[in-house]
């Protein structure tokens, strides 16, 4: 039995949490739009302005591992909010970075708001709605995920030609604020339970059904980035689409994500598992057709939209196995769920991107799919491996 005992609901306390990973997905992703002015200013070239984004990802990562002993010997309300102030500060020190340093820094800063925030998400949703609304709660606030990610580079490039590059990442900044006082109003005191182990977050890979399904995400997300990375130059090369075209076809996908953020909540209340395993298997029928019918773009924005549909939702069916399957560890665990994420992502990007070099898309898209399918068969052998509840919380 988890004695994670909600209190009260309190849904507002979920959407102010929505807000604030909006703003740090959006503050993460902003300098993808902004490479060029950004270079230009700082007078550096635009792959070291490209290395902002590693650097959040390395912070990011790094935090995930830590951030469960720190959670353990804090109120997650306090811990919450000064990761929502963290991500103001690095705004503000990106906006009027003097040089290329300053900026770096402001970047590693919210490589840590964005490793602490994720980490702690499932174990704050399970504390504040009942057992049977974690779903949904998990659902509302990678919703402000989906959103960020949708609007983040079009915004960015937007701003960034109105007000400057410094004008669009400072835009974030009274997002954050808003979602600091709302956090303020809403979050209720949520003191450690004290029925966690506080160790080394790879203790609960010592249980077989936790590690099959962190394998399951680190295939799933390896082999969603290994195609997503390249599909601009895909959309370029292969469909031949114009500017205005391809980022008609990037928006398609990315609302076709939002969709996906609302619509799965209601499969995963009873069907968690058979979503787990139909996900990456219908992602890998995608990444074949769009091999064999990239070449339309009519096909090709529908293939896009499927994707978009079930990928972007995704997380939120791991969130919600994550809540299941570790209840009395949740921050430990989602450290090292986005621990594995983070280092799935960039091996994706990095293997994606030398199979593109040497063969071709072909190559990448039919190695992202032979990933997914693997993805769906550990998938499936977590699901019959049994439930838990104590796992390695009670070893000594």
């Amino acid at each position: 039995m988890s004695s994670v005992t909600p209190q009260p609901q309190r849904w507002g306390a979920v959407l102010a949490m929505s807000l604030a990973a909006f703003a740090l997905v959006a503050s993460e992703f902003m300098p993808v739009s902004l490479l060029t002015p950004l270079a230009a200013d700082l007078h550096i070239t635009e792959g070291q302005a490209g290395q902002g984004i590693s650097v959040s990802g390395v912070f990011a990562l790094l935090t995930s591992l830590v951030i469960a002993a720190v959670a353990a010997r804090m109120d997650r309300k306090r811990l919450l909010m000064a990761l929502t102030l963290l991500m103001i500060v690095s705004g503000s020190v990106v906006a009027f970075a003097p040089n290329y340093a300053v900026f770096m820094l402001g970047r590693a800063l919210i490589g840590v708001a964005i490793g602490g925030f994720w980490s702690l998400s499932a174990a704050t949703a399970m504390r504040l709605v009942e057992p049977a609304q974690v779903p949904r709660a998990l659902a509302i606030v990678n919703g402000g995920n989906a959103l960020a990610t949708v609007i983040a580079a079009p915004l960015g490039s937007f701003l960034g030609g109105l007000i400057g590059w410094r004008g669009a990442f400072f835009c974030v900044v009274p997002v954050a604020v808003i979602a600091l006082a709302w956090l303020w109003l809403s979050l209720p005191a949520l003191k450690h339970s004290g029925t966690a182990a506080t160790g080394n977050a790879l203790r609960l890979l010592k249980n077989s059904k936790v590690a099959l399904g962190m394998c399951a995400v680190s295939l799933f997300f390896m082999g969603q980035f290994m195609l997503f990375t390249y599909l601009r130059p895909f959309l370029e090369g292969v469909t031949r689409v114009e500017v205005s075209t391809l980022s008609l076809m990037l928006l398609v996908l990315g609302l076709a994500g939002l969709a996906g953020t609302v619509l799965i909540e209601h499969l995963l209340k009873r069907h968690l598992y058979p979503t787990l395993i139909a996900i990456p298997l219908i992602m890998a029928g995608i990444a074949l057709a769009l091999v064999g019918f990239g070449g339309s773009a009519i096909v090709t924005t529908l293939l896009l939209g499927c994707w978009g549909l079930v990928a972007t939702a995704a997380p939120v069916g791991w969130w919600t196995w994550l809540a299941r399957t570790l209840p009395d560890d949740a921050e430990a665990g989602g450290g090292l769920m986005v621990a594995i994420i983070q280092l799935a992502i960039a091996a994706g990007a990095t293997v994606g991107g030398v199979a593109f070099d040497l063969s071709g898309y072909r190559a990448t898209f039919e190695l992202s799919a032979a990933l997914l399918v693997v993805a769906t068969l550990l998938a499936y052998l977590a699901s019959r491996r049994p439930a838990h509840a104590r796992m390695a919380s009670d070893t000594t």
